[in-house]
């Protein structure tokens, strides 16, 4: 342990801590733009800037340690004016466009501005005009909002370990870009959007469809249906005025059907279809010698870090599709043929927590139903903002059911939101599968939490099966390593690429924060032990049902048709030519 002094205040921290650091556990907020928690210091804004007594010049709290018998000064009317001049500066060549921007009211440099009194401009606006990248289905990059913080690319490079993004060019002609200025759409971008959470500004945003859902809302010759994933019941709340991980499930279905949905479902519902799909897929891996360790597939983005990074291990991963695009599948099929509808007139629309979902539907083999399964993504960032465009006060709505036919679910298809939970999902279906018995205590903490790889041996049967769970791309490439060295000695992982997991999805409300990631996933834990009926996927009604009528059995040959799916290996194929290489 080091002690300084931090405005007066003693405080004291773990040796390494940066002063930044010290001054959150002092409870003293030093304003900054660069910082994110979890990736190394860049010290770029130069805003979190504090004097250290005996010291002439000012010092970046971010970037340097806290050292025994210092005296930090965090405010003063020479800092202040520091902070103010760069904020200043910043905003000189910044576009704009507040009133339209994504990040309207809920912008960080318009926030300190605010807080450091600016009120005129100081310096002339020199109009920036870089080209919007629109190449990604997910994600738009517009240059012209960037203020070169360098979080994105810290996040991309260090916790994503993808490196789709950096910086090009020296000084004031610095810019974020991807490699040869192709588009994100053109790159190793895997489309999770967690460099969307750290951008403080509306650089990066998703790439949205509300306007192609109000279109086919408002189409009488449409019969639109929607789905929500698990983690969007914890976070939709935070975006209307409630507290992180506060459960919304029946005000989500009220509102949405006040939206003008002609049917209201759950993706819960095919996340437990899934497990029955996934899990007999491993249980017949390990009695026939199949390629193991299984890896979950439910993830696009981790999907396409494979085919990009590990084409090689292409065969470990389960070939059942995603809960979204099952239920898009099943959609143009099962309930259309339950309800008698022409399946040209359905538009199936899903919420989802994560962008790399409007990457998916999009994929050219998602289109077993004889239609693109599902046709148009909106994150839950989208649906906050639909709801608040019709003017529906949110948390005075009546709680309301999901449509019984594709709406009925268990606890096992909640959790899946977490990171651990399609794996303790799994092992809850897998046990009784395998024994015919079932898991006497299906809670099983041992892939629970925030730790990046988790691991677990669980007794099924006379088999030990391990099990590794891990979330971030980084964390999953220490298990993917393994495999590649024939050293891996699991049966079963599960990947999540976003931090948390889904709860952490590139289209949930704004920001890096692990604590209320944290919020969101104990939500759906207390769903599952508190709420639900039924906590096991093959305890599930609707999905029995569906066998019975449709489907016949998982893995049965109209399963693997609708259900299952095949992966690419694939490389960044679009380069720029030689003209616009040296046109840029």
């Amino acid at each position: 342990m080091v002690e300084l002094t931090i405005d007066g205040k003693k405080v004291q921290v773990a040796e390494g801590t940066t002063i930044l650091e010290a001054a959150k556990q002092a409870s003293v907020n030093i304003p900054h733009l660069c910082y994110v928690e979890g990736v190394s210091p860049d010290g770029a804004c130069g805003i979190c800037v504090v004097s250290v007594k005996g010291e002439r010049s000012f010092t970046r709290s971010c970037a340097r340690q806290a050292a025994n018998g210092m005296d930090v000064t965090t405010n003063s009317p020479e800092i202040r004016n520091i902070r103010k001049t760069i904020i200043e500066l910043l905003m000189s060549r910044h576009v704009k466009g507040c009133f339209s921007c994504e990040r309207n009211q809920n912008c960080e440099l318009l926030e300190l501005g605010y807080e450091l009194g600016i009120d005129q401009d100081r310096f002339e606006w020199m109009e920036p005009c870089y080209e919007i990248d629109a190449t990604s289905p997910s994600v738009i990059r517009d240059p012209n909002k960037c203020i070169r913080c360098g979080r994105c690319t810290r996040v991309c490079n260090e916790i994503q370990t993808v490196g789709a993004i950096d910086f090009v060019n020296r000084g004031a002609e610095s810019i974020v870009t991807t490699f040869m200025d192709c588009g994100l759409g053109n790159s190793v971008c895997i489309n999770c959007g967690q460099c969307i959470h750290v951008c403080p500004v509306g650089a990066i945003k998703e790439n949205s469809s509300i306007d192609d859902v109000w279109k086919a809302l408002a189409d009488p010759d449409k019969h639109v249906v929607v789905q929500e994933a698990p983690a969007v019941r914890v976070a939709l709340g935070e975006g209307l005025g409630l507290k992180p991980g506060t459960l919304v499930a029946g005000k989500m279905y009220a509102a949405l059907r006040r939206l003008g949905f002609d049917a209201v479902f759950d993706t819960n519902f095919t996340a437990d279809l899934t497990i029955m799909e996934e899990g007999s897929e491993l249980v017949k891996r390990v009695k026939e010698g199949g390629v193991l360790p299984q890896i979950t597939s439910c993830c696009p983005g981790w999907v396409k870090f494979a085919e990009q990074f590990y084409p090689d291990l292409l065969d470990n991963i389960s070939s059942a599709k995603s809960p979204q695009q099952m239920f898009g599948a099943l959609s143009k099929t099962y309930y259309a043929e339950v309800k008698g509808i022409d399946p040209s007139k359905i538009v199936s629309v899903s919420v989802m927590p994560c962008t790399a979902k409007k990457y998916e539907c999009l994929r050219p083999e998602m289109n077993d139903s004889g239609y693109q399964d599902v046709d148009y993504v909106l994150t839950t960032r989208e649906l906050i903002r639909m709801i608040r465009q019709v003017g529906i006060d949110f948390n005075t709505l009546e709680e309301e059911k999901a449509d019984d036919l594709m709406g009925q679910y268990t606890g096992a298809g909640t959790i899946f939101g977490a990171t651990g939970g399609v794996m303790e999902a799994a092992l809850r279906t897998a046990y009784k599968v395998i024994t015919g018995n079932e898991l006497e205590n299906i809670d099983i903490m041992p892939v629970r939490g925030m730790e990046g790889i988790k691991t677990a041996t669980i007794k099924v049967g006379d088999l030990d099966v391990k099990v590794a769970v891990a979330h971030g791309l980084g964390n999953a490439r220490v298990l993917l390593d393994e495999i590649r060295e024939g050293k891996s000695p699991y049966h079963f992982i599960e990947i999540m690429a976003c931090p948390g997991g889904c709860v952490g999805g590139g289209g949930q409300p704004h920001g890096f924060d692990m604590t209320v990631r944290s919020q969101r996933m104990e939500g759906l834990y207390n769903e599952d032990k508190k709420v639900v009926q039924y906590r096991k996927s093959h305890e599930n009604p609707a999905v029995i049902k569906l066998y019975e009528t449709f489907l016949k059995e998982p893995l049965s040959e109209k399963s693997h048709h609708l259900l299952h799916t095949s992966y690419t290996p694939r490389e960044c194929t679009v380069v720029p030519d030689e003209e616009e290489i040296q046109a840029k």
